[in-house]
């Protein structure tokens, strides 16, 4: 297939590419840095510096939506608030307008979303069909999806990927928390009762090829383990994986002032399933935080 990535040079995007590549697909990542897609996602893969140049008689297969700054990276002011707004719901709004002028459609979108769709749910267990909050993170995956759902008006097949926290040994959460509980300094956040939904990279991706390719999946999917965990269970795994000690307690005054509105993101949480991929008969090789720590973390 001849494939179109957005945030192609990102964690999940490079290990896509080299999953979709290894397959024998065409791609092409668009990325405001240009020079390096080569680098990031293979010698082999075109790159658009801009949406402008996908022509309407250009034909893509299939569109991969990964793109959006990273919601952790700052605080949410005003204006970082519309730098994330812009990197998801406007950029996929351009590209579902690309993706309905073109001669030739894909036949699919899969475009990015986040559990984060939920809000905070507290210990509720949430299937595709539970409703959506009403903070900024669930807005914006809200208003996200709907950007991505206007391309069935065009005759798209289109599945939004409720992601949750991806754990990979190349960066990401696993990345950020790693240095200090290398160190014996690992920290519960907060009370440690708010539920974490994630999921091995490879899983991931697994899913979303599994996605790709099935003609009969539309409408939202999360993408998560089917065995979510608390962070205080998060903590003492991963901790016991290291074989190391986290002593510490991050209080939660302590994130909020320093964190803001930000701060949420760590003290609230959603127990997320994976009810759609599992009717699909997707079949887990990582189910258990303990297994795929153990994998990332080489034993």
């Amino acid at each position: 297939m001849r494939i179109l990535i957005t945030g192609g040079t990102g964690l999940i995007g490079r290990r896509l590419c080299k999953a979709l590549l290894a397959e024998g697909h065409e791609l092409t990542v668009y990325s405001r840095n240009q020079a390096s897609v080569p680098v990031k996602c293979g010698a082999a893969v075109h790159a658009l510096a801009s949406l402008a140049e996908w022509h309407s008689e250009q034909d893509f297969d299939a569109v991969i939506n990964l793109a959006g700054e990273p919601i952790m990276d700052a605080n949410w002011t005003d204006q970082r608030k519309q730098i994330l707004w812009e990197s998801r719901v406007t950029l996929t709004g351009e590209l579902v307008r690309h993706i309905a002028a073109a001669v030739h459609k894909p036949a699919v979108l899969l475009s990015g979303s986040a559990v984060g769709y939920y809000g905070n749910r507290g210990d509720a267990p949430l299937d595709e069909a539970a409703p959506a909050g009403d903070d900024f993170p669930a807005r914006l995956c809200v208003a996200w999806e709907d950007a991505a759902r206007a391309a069935e008006g065009a005759g798209v097949r289109v599945c939004q990927l409720r992601s949750g926290l991806v754990l990979s040994a190349d960066g990401g959460l696993l990345g950020g928390v790693l240095p200090p509980f290398r160190l014996g300094m690992g920290a519960r956040l907060g009370d440690g009762r708010q539920w974490m939904s994630w999921v091995h990279i490879d899983d991931h991706v697994a899913m979303l090829l599994k996605l790709l390719r099935d003609s009969q999946a539309s409408g939202p999917y999360n993408l998560t383990a089917p065995q979510p965990v608390t962070n205080a269970e998060f903590t003492a795994t991963l901790a016991a994986a290291l074989q190391r000690p986290a002593p510490i307690i991050a209080p939660a005054m302590l994130l909020k002032l320093g964190m803001g509105e930000r701060a949420s993101m760590l003290l609230e949480g959603q127990r997320v399933l994976p009810k759609k991929m599992e009717q699909a008969q997707y079949s887990f090789v990582f189910p258990a935080l303990a297994g795929a720590l153990h994998d990332l973390l080489g034993g």
